[in-house]
């Protein structure tokens, strides 16, 4: 695999620099962390390294990123294997006597335990950093060539007159064995492990990185690279490089001490962006289905429309193919060479889950063929009706045994949580179980929402552990949704809550109806001409009783509860009349 250094430009002027830096801020910043986890397929207690290690990542986005180096007696060769020479050399360089361990910006000799990873993260964060890192990767994705800038600015200075610069590319999302792998079930794909931050290569010349210098405060380091992706690394049974899976990371390291350059001194993410020579190319990138409640066959898509080409885009014709059906829609503007924009879509889905393809069809005014695949479902949703603005709700929760893995929420159609309960506390006893009911007030009507359940161990809350299962209510004791607890990591049920709109005031209503009495005890009437049907509703706005309607209809009211009540008059030729009447005895 080729490697090309291109340039190096050290620029001490500090006004000069001021000027030149294109990616990098020239304000002091404490540390970023590297975290080199040493890990193994055959090591069952590395998922839970793996798990600490993104934690420690969610807590801190964009300032801690972990690198899963595997190599030493827990790494097999066997598909997929992980091993490479940068690996096995970066391993090597720290005193290592257990799995999983690792460094955190290489400020110890030896490698740690993950119990500490996280306040030795929070230490390193803590620390006024002697320089900031940035830089781009620009691939071109016809040939696989990555051109690559970093620059360095020095915000102070170093303790030493040369300093390593270190660039790596990991890769995410590879499926394949890993021992111990139910410590991390978010990382569980039906039997397979889903291994992400992946070490896959090291791009500068040495593994320790290459010399930058000088150190002092004010200077600028720019360093250039071009960068063959290989198709495939690992022999034997090598892993395929996917573009879309990679990233790249860059660390500015002290000095050598014994084999490794350590401490690091600060480090960064690289944007990555895809560029080519041809004057127009649209690529597509991030395609998915938007996640909210949506109770119509009309689903909502996004992806991001970057341009690759070295001229402006302002026309772009697409289609899309799914479900024996075919969707067209096209974008026009101005999105010059390099940027890009978030796009949407609306398309109507079958109920059902579907695979379907997204196809630039036109670019410019000029043929284009590119296609991305993507999936898509529809659920059939349940609906209740309600007069009123807002209603309440139970949700029940039989959990089994390990409440403690169960979750759920109830989002709305802009994707907004209204509502969201457990975990719950673990039984004693193997099939024990347990109601668990979560009262939810004032919900809005109008509107669709979806339930999602979860369980973090990926076999629901069921069978061996005890027979869970869940439902949803209205005020007044309708079932809205039933599941059972069969659904391994996670189920979704769509319903609508629909307000009736037809809902006429009483001082608007026609007067040739009599209804009475008011207060009433045991008994409602009502009088008047072609009466279709009689409702009545609580305050709620929720439906407790329908009567068949005559000229002298008489409703039952004994065995509700004292409070206001709106009764609903339909008669045959479609007319509303309501009125509120208090059951008081």
């Amino acid at each position: 695999m080729k490697k090309f250094t291109f340039a190096l430009m050290a620029l001490l002027a500090a006004a000069f620099t001021m000027n030149a830096q294109q990616y990098v801020s020239t304000e002091p910043a404490n540390r970023n962390v590297i975290l080199e986890e040493f890990t193994g397929r055959n090591c069952g207690y590395c998922p839970d390294g793996h798990l600490i290690a993104n934690n420690i990542m969610a807590n801190n986005p964009g300032r801690v990123w972990a690198i899963n180096v595997h190599s030493g007696s827990y790494a097999p060769t066997s598909y997929p294997n992980f091993n490479t020479s940068c690996s096995a050399t970066i391993l090597g360089g720290f005193s290592v006597s257990g799995f999983p361990s690792g460094v955190v910006n290489r400020s110890t000799a030896a490698a740690q335990g993950r119990n500490v990873w996280n306040s030795l993260a929070t230490q390193q964060l803590g620390q006024a950093a002697e320089c900031n890192v940035a830089g781009v990767v620009r691939i071109n994705p016809g040939t696989r060539m990555a051109t690559i800038t970093v620059e360095v600015y020095y915000t102070g200075n170093s303790g030493y007159d040369q300093n390593y610069l270190t660039v790596a590319m990991l890769q995410d999302s590879i499926l394949g064995s890993q021992s111990g792998m139910t410590s991390n079930p978010a990382q569980v794909v039906g039997n397979q492990y889903c291994h992400m931050h992946i070490l896959r290569d090291v791009i500068t010349e040495s593994a320790w990185g290459d010399e930058i210098a000088p150190t002092t405060q004010g200077t600028l380091i720019t360093k250039t690279y071009e960068y063959q992706i290989p198709e495939s690394i690992g022999n034997p049974n090598g892993v395929d490089v996917i573009l879309d899976h990679v990233f790249f990371l860059a660390w500015v390291s002290e000095r050598f001490q014994g084999t490794p350059a350590r401490p690091i001194l600060n480090a960064c993410e690289l944007t990555k962006t895809y560029m080519t020579d041809q004057p127009v190319y649209p690529s597509m990138g991030d395609l998915s289905q938007v996640i909210a409640a949506s109770c119509s066959m009309d689903k909502d898509f996004k992806f991001v429309l970057t341009n690759i080409g070295t001229e402006a885009l302002t026309s772009v014709k697409f289609n899309a193919q799914i479900a024996g059906a075919t969707h067209e829609f096209e974008w026009t503007g101005e999105l010059p060479s390099g940027d890009n924009t978030k796009m949407d879509f609306v398309m109507e889905i079958p109920f059902g889950s579907y695979t379907g393809t997204l196809n630039i069809i036109e670019a410019n005014g000029q043929p284009f063929e590119a296609s991305m695949g993507f999936t898509a479902e529809s659920q059939e949703w349940a609906e209740a009706e309600f007069l009123g603005e807002t209603t309440n709700l139970k949700v029940y929760i039989i959990q089994d045994q390990w409440g403690e893995q169960i979750t759920w929420d109830i989002i709305n159609s802009a994707g907004e949580i209204v509502a969201e309960g457990g975990p719950y506390q673990h039984l004693v006893g193997s099939g024990s179980t347990q109601a668990n009911v979560e009262n939810i007030e004032n919900v809005p009507t109008d509107e669709c929402y979806l339930f999602r359940i979860y369980d973090s161990n990926n076999n629901g809350i069921c069978c061996n552990y005890g027979n869970g299962y869940y439902y949803i209510k209205d005020a007044t004791g309708n079932h809205i949704i039933d599941g059972d607890g069969d659904f391994g990591s996670m189920a979704s049920h769509l319903f609508s809550l629909k307000r009736d709109h037809t809902y006429v005031d009483e001082n608007d209503a026609s007067n040739s109806l009599n209804i009475y009495p008011n207060p009433a005890n045991s008994k409602i009437f009502v009088e008047g001409e072609n009466v279709s049907v009689v409702e009545l509703y609580n305050s709620l706005g929720q439906k407790v009783l329908t009567v068949e309607g005559s000229d002298n209809t008489s409703v039952d009211v004994a065995s509700f509860k004292n409070g206001v009540y709106v009764v609903r008059v339909i008669t045959n030729d479609g007319s509303v009349t309501t009125k509120k009447v208090t059951i008081a005895r």
